[in-house]
């Protein structure tokens, strides 16, 4: 892409695939990523995979939406950064591959019943699944992504090390999680190093789109109603100007005006305030951008204040609503009893009957036990509880 920025990513010095393949005549190694992203079979899933809300109905969010919101706002930011849009596209794309049905419910019941074996962590599993999982290929497991891209999904969020091999930011706390010494890549992944401009541009727009569709589905799903906003931070200037303009129009009309005008001012912070931090760091490629020692795409300070606002609003009011939180704990009961009765009888479905009779020990067998339930759908996990249990917990 001749008009990108010096610092932004450029597929041709890409440092390549795991296995090689022969260069494309019609698409960068970025586009090829993405394409293989979009087909892949985890990929499908993530429309039957819960976002927020549980079993609500057809016109919420759920993974594939939610992803789908994400690749576009990326590459919207992407664009104006003068970034390639093609890798943080395939970022974004792939950045839920590794949740659990039932949302984050069914990803903290997963990491508590993985205890006993490292844990679990969807950004690992993202990696497991592009990695390993996916067999779409009759020479080798996996997707067989670029470097850039798998080091975009390991760390759109932030080194994961310090340089003296440490845990970095959130691990820090929770301890490095298992599996980063089992992802195969066409060199190091430099866990201690930040990501790509792109990669970070996807994280970004992660937020983003979680701030203006949660409240978006929370009304819709009758938690909170505009009114409710209008001193919350972020948010409250917007809805306040949108019901003082349009005070006649529907309420379904003034909810998707402020999920509107949320977006664009966000994302135009976004925008100005990287641009000013791209300026005032000096970088000038993207080793440079790896080496900054900080993350140089962000909010500006008072956005990422009233963001925090904005998210202990929605906590308080939507994530913990009990209307939300019946589904939340049935779901868990789900993922729990699935785990443990995997783990005792190893009877699992189709090809992952020999993998778990074939598993030396109780850690490689949860291992896979976690691919298994992880790569579920909600309706499967479901079918299953029922095939198991005689059972089907009323989510409603």
């Amino acid at each position: 892409m001749s008009d990108t920025a010096p610092y932004a990513s450029r597929s041709e010095f890409s440092l390549g695939r795991l296995h090689s393949t022969g260069p494309s005549p019609t698409r960068s190694e970025f586009q090829r990523d993405r394409d293989r992203i979009i087909h892949s079979t985890a990929f499908r899933r993530l429309q039957y995979k819960t976002q927020v809300f549980l079993q609500f109905g057809g016109h919420f969010r759920n993974r594939l939406t939610h992803t789908l919101e994400v690749s576009q706002m990326a590459r919207s930011m992407a664009r104006a950064l003068r970034l390639d849009e093609d890798l943080a596209e395939a970022v974004a794309l792939s950045h839920d591959l590794g949740h659990t049905p039932f949302g984050h419910a069914g990803e903290r019941a997963l990491h508590a019943a993985m205890q006993p074996y490292g844990g679990f962590d969807h950004n690992i599993q993202a990696m497991r699944v592009v990695t390993r999982l996916e067999n779409r290929y009759a020479e080798h497991d996996g997707l067989n992504l670029t470097w850039e891209t798998l080091e975009g999904i390991l760390k759109h969020n932030g080194p994961l090390t310090n340089a003296d091999g440490t845990p970095f930011g959130k691990y820090a706390h929770e301890g490095l999680p298992a599996g980063l010494d089992d992802i195969p890549a066409a060199a190091d992944l430099r866990l201690s190093s930040f990501a790509s401009l792109e990669a970070q541009t996807a994280a970004i727009a992660d937020d983003v789109a979680y701030n203006a569709h949660d409240i978006d589905d929370a009304l819709r799903a009758g938690l909170i109603v505009l009114a409710d906003m209008v001193d919350v931070p972020l948010a409250g200037p917007i809805v306040r100007e949108v019901l003082a303009r349009y005070p006649g129009i529907a309420p379904k009309r003034q909810a998707h005006e402020v999920q509107r005008r949320l977006i664009t001012s966000s994302i135009e912070d976004v925008i100005a305030t990287t641009s000013a931090n791209i300026a005032a760091s000096g970088i000038n490629s993207p080793e440079d951008v790896r080496n900054a020692g900080r993350t140089l795409v962000t909010f500006s300070q008072s956005a990422a204040e009233a963001e925090k606002g904005l998210k202990a609003f929605l906590f308080e009011r939507v994530y913990r609503h009990e209307t939300v939180m019946v589904p939340v704990r049935h779901s868990e009961t789900v993922v729990t009893g699935l785990f443990i009765r995997y783990m005792a009888s190893r009877d699992l479905p189709g090809r992952w009957h020999g993998y778990a009779a074939d598993a030396p020990d109780d850690h490689a067998l949860a291992r896979i036990v976690a691919d298994f339930i992880a790569g579920m759908t909600d309706p499967y996990a479901l079918d299953e509880y029922a095939r198991l249990f005689d059972a089907r917990p009323d989510f409603r």
